[in-house]
Parts: structure tokens; C-alpha cells; sequence
């Protein structure tokens, strides 16, 4: 038996709790091409992070998909992606910030909201803080490589209605900004909400 919990974060806006050992997350691309920025943590040890460094050599590949294990760095891991429509997701890209916003695209864009201001709002119902802010997921965004090792932020490869859906490994601490990106193409500098779908065993 198992209940089901559902969330629908407006783009700009987040999300923050627990997902119990055993349970799902299942984020839903409702418009398609929005990016989700997610934090996780060991829910009984927050200074046991996620790290993208660590996820990316434990599977040797620098994108994530069905099977990838979001891995700490401790070497535990937190969630395992189980089923994927989308197909890749990003962990190089990090979290947008009014200053990265100003260098990237404009001195005259540092006011707009950014994902590191989500984390820090929600980030504090729960005792994070900015030393806590570290490693980050971009579901459904698209961030190639180039064969020089260059970041490129490129239209998504998402669609209205594709999903990610993880299954927690340990109790996992998930914090979501739903990204309020106006600057890029990934999103189609329109921004988006997404829904959460949580299902607990009881």
C-alpha cells in the first residue's frame, strides 16, 4: 500500500522535504523545457551533499538518465534515477545567480531572480544556509559539451508531459528551485511549472 502526495511549483518559485528510503519523486515537465535546479542531501546529515564530481566518475558519464546513482561526496548514494522520458539531464551547469546572470548576459541583469535565491529562501525553513548550497541537478536542461570541454546552454530536448522519476536510496533531503530563467534558450525564455509527484510505501 502507498500514498501519493502531489506539488505544483510556478516557475520562479520551490520546494523543500524529505523523501523517505524507498519512495519516489516524480518530476513532471507540465509545458515542456523548464529546467528544475535540485539540491539533495542526507536528510539525517546535511553536510553530506550531493556531488556532481562523484556521480559523474561513479558512472562515467556526464549526464544523467535512467540508472544514474546521485551519489554524495561520501560515496553514499542518495536517489537512483529509475525511470527517464526525457532522456538527459544536466549536473554541470549549476544554479543561476543574480551574479551570474550580470556577467553571463547583462551588468543590467543582476536584478532578476535567480535559483540561488530560491535555495536560500526554502533552503532556511530547513537549516541550510549558503555554505550548504553546493553541487545541483538541472532536470530537463540542456547544457552540451563541446569537444574543447565547453558549457553551451541550448534549447531543451524536453516536452510537455516528460518526467524523471527517482527512487530514494537513504532519506534524502530534496530542495527545488523551479527555475525563473528569462536569459536562455533552454526553457524557451519562458519559464514554466513543473509537478511533483511523491509515493510513499506505508
Amino acid at each position: 500500500m502507498s500514498t501519493e502526495s502531489k506539488f505544483v511549483i510556478p516557475a520562479g518559485e520551490g520546494w523543500v522535504g524529505v523523501v523517505p528510503q524507498g519512495s519516489t519523486l516524480k518530476i513532471i515537465d507540465l509545458e515542456g523545457n523548464q529546467a528544475v535546479d535540485t539540491l539533495f542531501n542526507n536528510a539525517k546529515d546535511f553536510s553530506d551533499h550531493y556531488s556532481a564530481v562523484d556521480t559523474i566518475c561513479n558512472q562515467g558519464n556526464i549526464y544523467l538518465t535512467t540508472g544514474s546513482q546521485l551519489m554524495t561526496q561520501n560515496g553514499n548514494v542518495l536517489m537512483t534515477i529509475v525511470d527517464d522520458t526525457c532522456g538527459r539531464h544536466d549536473t554541470l551547469g549549476g544554479a543561476c545567480s543574480q551574479e551570474s546572470n550580470m556577467v553571463r548576459y547583462d551588468i543590467n541583469k543582476r536584478h532578476m531572480h535567480a535559483c540561488r535565491q530560491t535555495f536560500l529562501k526554502y533552503g532556511m525553513k530547513v537549516g541550510l544556509d549558503k555554505r550548504d548550497i553546493a553541487h545541483n541537478v538541472n532536470f530537463f536542461m540542456n547544457v552540451p559539451v563541446t569537444p574543447e570541454g565547453k558549457l553551451t546552454f541550448e534549447d531543451g530536448i524536453s516536452e510537455a508531459g516528460k518526467y524523471v522519476e527517482l527512487k530514494a536510496e537513504m532519506d534524502t533531503l530534496v530542495l527545488i528551485s523551479n527555475c525563473p530563467q528569462l536569459n536562455n534558450p533552454c526553457n524557451a525564455y519562458n519559464p514554466t511549472p513543473v509537478e511533483l509527484v511523491i509515493r510513499e510505501s506505508v
